[in-house]
Order: C-alpha cells, then structure tokens, then sequence
C-alpha cells in the first residue's frame, strides 16, 4: 500500500474520532438546530481534503471564519487546486470559499517552503516587535513570498500597521490583509 494513502487514512480516522467524540456530546441537542461551527467546518473540510486523492490535503491549510472558509497553501497543478476548492465548496454547511492556493512545482517546492519559513518567522518577530500589534493575535502565513495576515485587530490603524510590518521583511514579495476590524459595541 501506497505510504499517501495509509497516512491519510489514519489521519482521517484520528480526525474522525476526535469529530465522532464531539459530536457525540452534541446528540441531545440536535433538536435545538445548533448552527454548524467553524471548527466544525474546518475539521470537515481538512478531512474531505485528505481524502481526495486529487489534492495533497497535508499541504493545505485550512481556516473557517462565521461559514467564510479560507484555503492556503501549495498545490502541483491548477487541477488540484480548482479541485481543493470544488471539495471545499462540498462541504455541507460551508458558506463561500476563498481560494490562496498557489501552484508551484513540486521540484520547487522544497526551496520556496524554506524561503517561506523563514519570511514568516521574521514578520512574526517584526509584529512581536511592535508595541501595538505584539498582543493583537494576528497570524501571518507565506506562501511563495505572499505573506498572509489573518486574525482580528482593534481597528483599521492597527490593520494597516500591520500590513506596512510585514512588507518591510525582506523576501516578502506580497502582503494579503485578510485581518478583520472588530465591531464597535
């Protein structure tokens, strides 16, 4: 048996067990019409990408925000990552797909992963850095030198600040601010 395969099968049944074990928690309130989470969808979607054999679920990063999910990462072919993105859509209870995967070639991908690292560790101390952007929770994730900032901030300033942080790293060749504003009560 192909290596793939018998590691996604148990990473599908570990994740599966670990959804089962929840949800069992949740059979006396099933009536209640509890809205799908978004853990619960993301778990769902990691684990439809797993099994689809088009795709490397493993390299492909998965984030639900209020039913929005979010794919990142690197995929081989455009096939692969209209397929990711068909599989997400599949997913019941999803809202909309935003798709960051980006294609690049696997003889690449070796290179580009450690440049990658290496970016998000330095915008990760350069926001550490910053007095107001240090305790703000903001995630930042690079994908061929597209740096990704997710999480929510306080305000537009703060977003901003962010962005500005990140594209002064070297190697960053993009930033994409998918940081979300808070509401004002």
């Amino acid at each position: 048996m192909n290596t793939r395969y018998v590691l996604t099968l148990c990473t599908a049944l570990v994740v599966g067990g670990a959804l089962l074990t929840g949800s069992a928690n949740a059979l006396g309130k099933a009536d209640e019409k509890t809205p799908i989470n978004d853990s619960w969808l993301t778990s769902k979607t990691k684990i439809a990408l797993f099994a689809d054999a088009r795709v490397k679920g493993s390299e492909i990063n998965v984030e639900t925000t209020q039913g929005l999910v979010l794919i990142r990462g690197k995929v081989d072919s455009d096939a692969a990552k209209q397929a990711a993105e068909g599989i997400a859509k599949g997913v019941d209870g999803v809202k909309t797909v935003k798709n960051d995967l980006q294609v690049i070639a696997p003889a690449k991908r070796e290179a580009i992963d450690d440049k990658d690292d290496a970016i998000t560790t330095r915008v990760n101390e350069q926001i550490a850095k910053d007095s107001s952007l240090r305790k703000s929770g903001i995630h930042a994730q690079t994908n061929a030198g597209v740096v990704s900032l997710s999480g929510e901030v306080q305000d537009l300033m703060t977003s901003a600040q962010a962005s500005w942080t990140a594209w002064q790293v070297p190697g960053v060749k993009s930033v994409k601010n998918d940081l979300t504003v808070k509401e004002k009560a």
